[in-house]
């Protein structure tokens, strides 16, 4: 079982950062591939950013490329997602997510969620 809590989520002018925290509890974190997927509202969940499991391979959303870097920590059983240049329509709910995944984008592979934090950016 590994548990996730995500933090670093708040309101901020477009063009701004912030950094999402993401600590996971358990012996096995440095064993899971790590994903963030946001929902807008009456949007459905969408993939941002995911790392493997060594931190050696990354993959982004389109939308994102160039703004957001996914990465992690696995002495302190976190990853992170630093967000620049932020744009209103990143405004969502950020949810974390590990699992042994086929398929870094599709949401279904992923075994375990955190509750979400919350992205503002205003315009």
């Amino acid at each position: 079982q590994v548990q996730l809590v995500e933090s670093g989520g708040g309101l901020v002018q477009a063009g701004g950062s912030l950094r999402l925290s993401c600590a996971a509890s358990g012996r096995t974190f440095s064993s899971y591939d790590m994903g963030w997927f946001r929902q807008a509202p009456g949007k459905e969940r969408e993939f941002v950013a995911a790392i493997s499991w060594s931190g050696r391979y990354t993959y982004y959303a389109d939308s994102v490329k160039g703004r957001f870097t996914i990465s992690r920590d696995n002495a302190k059983n976190t990853v992170y997602l630093q967000m620049n240049s932020l744009k209103p329509e990143d405004t969502a709910v950020y949810y974390c997510a590990a699992g042994r995944v086929t398929a870094y984008y599709n949401m279904r592979t992923y075994s375990y969620w955190g509750q979400g934090t919350q992205v503002t950016v205003s315009s």
